[in-house]
């Protein structure tokens, strides 16, 4: 089941949130177990074959828990943070990996079978989420729950179940157990959901036919403006798909009462890749940060164990979106480009005019999206020699380029248009005006709400189409 899916608007949602508010606030457990079993019905709708993976994970880290925290000894929490280290990567690898890496040694001569394994939904995200618990109980910034229901809520909540974003247990600790639903809160979060079925229904999906259909070509078949309107088209997709789930995982959690952390912030406004990873997919790379180059050693012991680390870091960040090479290439270039920016050209960049390093910046993310993209490594410079017209068989331009531009360059615009900070524009705007009297409030309230009812109906009217495209991220 998908957010941006008749079933989920028309029948689960609207269900649940009858379910829910009859009762009153106070009675908090029975809001969460409303909860759990409308989150439990939400992955099993899509997933039953793997839900009792999901209740491993669930029962994996919730024991483990129990004996991290303070209480026991050194030895015992030593053991318990292991166990369950090693438990929740057993199940990621093999689950995830183990095709991968049999096919890998196959393709060099070892004889081994290649199991066919189907990839658990949301797989990658509630095993992150269930060991960052566990490893902040044992770090002692969070305290142990010890109501197994408590923890599975948090697991298992279904805004950000299968495609995150990456939700600390300090973040909703005290709102699984004592939270209110304010009106504010629930208007919130129902202009922030439709938001991003918005940018879900009218940007990423209309990027995602022009996407598909240039990637789909042959590489040798493209011109060079085509290689770049299909690279620029996923660009768009990627952005609009992921922080469209983003979005409506936010609003939905305001809705009940739980307050997640942002997850994008405007990254393609980016003026350096190191900034530009500070912006995208936050809960990730601080996911990383936290529990990973940190404990490394960051860079805090010299500049050799500090390179060893980004690397480490960036060689993960690649594997865990997917396995396969192309996302080990993905997270390598960003590797190089934040080496190069920490150690080389960081500086000289930061002495050039602003439009040079958004440039830079967007060059770079464009062209690491190709990786993303593409089937294969082969498949991936074959493509890159498209969009720089390397071989003799790569014009410049053709009609299926100019067909593109005038059938979605309307949709280019928007989508250029949407990646920027609109939000915080209209209200400089609007205070700057307020000031000379030239806009009220009623004026500085009302034109959003109304922007929000537009991308509503306008969403409906798409989803009533019947045009349906699975959200990106739901593969890892």
């Amino acid at each position: 089941m998908v957010f941006s899916s008749v079933v989920f608007l028309m029948f689960f949602l609207p269900t649940l949130l009858v379910i829910y508010f009859i009762f009153p606030q106070k009675y908090v457990g029975l809001h969460n177990l409303i909860l759990l079993g409308f989150s439990i019905l939400f992955y099993a709708w899509g997933g039953l074959r793997y839900l009792w993976l999901l209740l491993l994970s669930v029962a994996i880290n919730y024991t483990c828990g129990l004996f991290v925290g303070e209480g026991h000894s050194r030895l015992i929490r030593k053991i318990a943070l292991i166990v369950a280290v090693v438990a929740n990567l057993s199940l990621l690898g093999w689950f995830k990996y183990a095709g991968f890496f049999a096919q890998t040694l196959q393709s060099v001569g070892v004889p081994l079978s290649v199991p066919q394994i189907v990839l658990p939904i949301g797989i990658s995200f509630f095993t992150f989420q269930g060991m960052s618990y566990v490893i902040d109980v044992s770090r002692s910034d969070a305290k142990v729950q010890k109501n197994p229901l408590s923890v599975a809520l948090y697991v298992i909540l279904f805004p950000q179940l299968v495609a995150g974003p990456i939700v600390r247990y300090t973040t909703v600790e005290k709102e699984i157990c004592n939270r209110r639903t304010s009106f504010s809160d629930f208007s919130e979060g129902v202009s922030r959901f439709l938001v991003g079925l918005g940018k879900k229904m009218l940007l990423a999906n209309t990027m995602a036919e022009v996407a598909d259909a240039v990637f789909a070509l042959p590489t040798d078949t493209l011109s060079v403006s085509l290689a770049w309107i299909g690279a620029i088209a996923y660009t768009f997709q990627i952005y609009f798909d992921f922080s469209a789930y983003s979005d409506m995982a936010i609003g939905l959690g305001r809705i009940f009462g739980f307050h997640f952390l942002e997850n994008f912030n405007y990254p393609y406004i980016a003026k350096t890749v190191t900034e530009f990873w500070r912006r995208w997919h936050i809960s990730l790379s601080s996911w990383f940060r936290d529990y990973v180059y940190i404990p490394l050693g960051g860079s805090k012991e010299g500049k050799r164990k500090h390179i060893r680390n980004i690397i480490v870091v960036w060689l993960l960040t690649g594997f865990w979106h997917g396995a396969a090479w192309t996302f080990v290439a993905w997270g390598i270039w960003f590797c190089l480009l934040l080496l190069g920016e920490k150690f080389l050209w960081g500086r000289f960049l930061q002495k050039l005019p602003a439009w040079v390093g958004h440039g830079y910046t967007l060059f770079a993310v464009v062209i690491s999206w190709v990786f993303f993209r593409s089937a294969s490594i082969g498949n991936a410079f074959s493509y890159l020699g498209a969009m720089f017209g390397i071989g003799s068989s790569h014009m410049l331009w053709c009609e299926d380029s100019v067909y593109e531009l005038l059938q979605y360059g309307v949709f280019f615009l928007l989508c250029a248009v949407g990646s920027l900070p609109l939000v915080s524009i209209w209200r400089s705007f609007c205070t700057k005006w307020e000031q000379k009297g030239g806009v009220s409030l009623l004026f500085r309230i009302w034109v959003p709400k109304f922007f929000v009812l537009g991308v509503m109906v306008l969403s409906y009217m798409k989803l009533a189409t019947g045009s349906f495209n699975p959200f990106i991220y739901f593969q890892f």
